[in-house]
């Protein structure tokens, strides 16, 4: 991952668009132009959800367009902050704080790179499999789970994958449309999907490879499933990049509230701030 950030910027964010999903689900686009223009895959907003709260709330970027300004952020109502923030409608203003943290960056002799997603953990994968599809050396893969509906309409996927089983064919339909793979896991019994946990998946297409030499992982999700996530890195000697999500305060280092324990040779040297020393980190530093 890249350690150095752009400029933070902090912009009254126009709100385009917010749509309900099931499940709670949201997906809300902004136009907020500074942002825009720079962020990253990997990088994340603060955001005021409402006047009346002091406390802002992080959520990823799904998708940043340079060309109209917006950003599209993916979100699940869990608390005040979230259920406030679903209640606004195209033409309200938010205060929006970003683009913030560190960036994927994927090694130079990756030409497989494998994102795993789950849950909320999914917009950080659409926004990287979007800068991933760039570069035709690279030929990404992305595996993405949850326990609640899909906050999209899956489809059969119209390109096959080594190792997956046949009956495995659920796809997010933008990834299919920008020619990416991809396939979607639930333990739900929804139609197409795998039943079972991303990095379950993720084994069955890595131990169809005759070389993996050129496959990197890519990752965010719940803490459960991160950890999995770094074991079955470690046990196939994969490179594996994390994008960790934690409640923060400040959101620019000051409050120290987001820290996590950063090893070096399964030695925990030093706690570093999700939000500026991360959000990214190497699997091997956090699990």
């Amino acid at each position: 991952m890249k350690s150095n950030r752009n400029p933070i910027f902090e912009e009254t964010a126009n709100v385009i668009n917010q749509e309900a999903l099931a499940a709670g689900q949201h997906f809300l686009t902004l136009h907020a132009p500074n942002c825009a223009q720079r962020a990253r895959a990997g990088n994340f907003v603060h955001i005021q959800c409402d006047q009346q709260l002091v406390m802002r709330r992080p959520y990823s970027i799904m998708r940043a367009n340079k060309q109209t300004g917006h950003i599209d952020i993916l979100y699940k109502v869990v608390g005040q902050g979230s259920s406030l923030l679903s209640t606004r409608k195209a033409g309200d203003t938010i205060q929006c704080l970003g683009p913030i943290g560190n960036e994927f960056t994927v090694n130079e002799s990756t030409t497989h790179p494998l994102l795993l997603g789950g849950g909320v953990g999914i917009p950080p994968m659409v926004f990287l499999a979007d800068e991933l599809r760039k570069d035709k050396a690279l030929t990404p893969f992305v595996i993405m789970g949850s326990e609640v509906p899909f906050p999209f309409t899956a489809k059969p996927s119209k390109i096959l994958m080594p190792g997956i089983p046949n009956d495995v064919i659920a796809a997010m339909p933008l990834l299919d449309d920008w020619g990416i793979a991809s396939r979607l896991t639930s333990q739900q019994d929804y139609q197409g999907c795998y039943q079972g946990y991303v990095h379950e998946l993720a084994e069955k297409w890595v131990e169809s490879l005759d070389d993996t030499s050129g496959v990197e992982v890519f990752s965010c999700g719940p803490t459960p499933m991160l950890q999995a996530v770094t074991a079955f890195a470690k046990l196939h000697n994969l490179p594996c990049q994390l994008s960790l999500e934690e409640h923060m305060a400040c959101a620019v280092g000051g409050c120290a509230g987001c820290v996590v324990p950063f090893k070096e040779n399964d030695m925990v040297v030093a706690m570093k701030r999700v939000c500026v020393d991360g959000p990214i980190f190497n699997s091997e530093n956090i699990y």
